[in-house]
């Protein structure tokens, strides 16, 4: 008789310990995840992203990002970086309910909380926090909600950004077959280059001699005021190196009329007139120059490596003057 009573205690336990468990898995595999809809990225006009109680304000006005409160341009990409990440966000997993937010890197000092608008309606609020261990997820924390979650893809990194990382650095850019003029300026020698379409003296074969007869060939020479030719391929160069050009940081606290006396000038003309001064370094050991340029309302460093290349293309097109 005891034998049975203990049979059926111990039979009484083990389905106990079956339905607990069934009915644990259920409620780890059947939860709602919250549903967040898009939001087009086109609609969206602020973001602020807070670190450490520290925010940066983007602001969009005809279709262009500032940073504010002193109106930078933003960089365009890294913009749409975030934006892809807000407006297509994502939640595939419940991660922990307990509140312990450190863990993910979502307590007060590490998250990164972030906010956008359309218009004056807040569309997306929610704190980023670190990269999941499947570098394919990231946690994240909703603001009306305590739970942690999976996010979709690997994003922290693209709002762990300073000011000066978010500022568009693009400090030249043109369309390089409008330029029709290039004056050089160091050591006070000028030299000058103009763009010139002559007829191609290339010999042609004779099946083609007839429509070469209607439509003359032409090439593009480059010439200074005495008639001497620039290589096509040093022109070209300097060109390419200078459209684009993206310099390392801007000089804080600086003024453009701050800068005399530059060490390298160059002036081209095109649609419009540009111009890039490079200055000398203040201490021989320090691995910037100071630039302006048309193009760009604040002063900034180039690397010496990028002063180097346009160094070595500007000295080679001054030989020419000088031969």
């Amino acid at each position: 008789m005891k034998l049975k009573k203990e049979y059926f205690i111990l039979t009484a336990i083990l389905v106990a310990l079956v339905l607990y468990l069934a009915l644990h898995r259920s409620n780890r595999t059947n939860y709602q995840l919250p549903e967040l809809p898009d939001v087009p990225q086109k609609q969206i006009s602020k973001i602020e992203i807070t670190t450490a109680g520290k925010s940066i304000v983007l602001n969009k006005k005809d279709d262009a990002w500032s940073i504010e409160p002193k109106g930078y341009p933003a960089d365009t990409e890294k913009v749409k970086s975030m934006l892809s990440v807000i407006g297509t966000l994502k939640l595939t997993a419940l991660v922990s309910e307990s509140k312990n937010y450190i863990r993910y890197d979502l307590g007060k000092d590490k998250k990164i909380h972030v906010k956008a608008w359309k218009g004056n309606t807040l569309a997306r609020d929610f704190d980023i926090g670190k990269t999941a261990p499947t570098y394919k997820h990231t946690f994240v924390k909703l603001a009306d909600d305590p739970n942690v979650y999976h996010a979709r893809e690997d994003f922290r990194r693209k709002f762990d950004e300073s000011v000066s990382d978010l500022r568009d650095k693009t400090v030249m850019s043109y369309a390089q077959n409008t330029i029709a003029e290039i004056t050089l300026v160091h050591d006070k020698k000028t030299a000058s280059f103009y763009r010139k379409e002559v007829p191609e003296t290339a010999s042609v074969k004779k099946e083609k001699a007839v429509k070469a007869a209607k439509e003359p060939k032409t090439k593009t020479v480059w010439e200074d005021a005495k008639g001497r030719t620039a290589t096509p391929s040093e022109i070209s160069s300097l060109l390419s190196f200078l459209n684009h050009l993206e310099c390392e940081k801007y000089i804080e606290g600086a003024k453009k009329e701050d800068f005399k006396n530059p060490i390298y000038t160059l002036s081209l003309k095109g649609e419009k007139d540009f111009s890039l001064s490079i200055f000398a370094k203040e201490d021989k050991k320090d691995n910037n120059y100071a630039a302006v340029s048309t193009e760009n309302d604040y002063p900034f460093y180039l690397s010496s490596s990028q002063v180097d290349g346009i160094k070595s293309k500007v000295d080679g097109l001054m030989k020419i003057k000088e031969k």
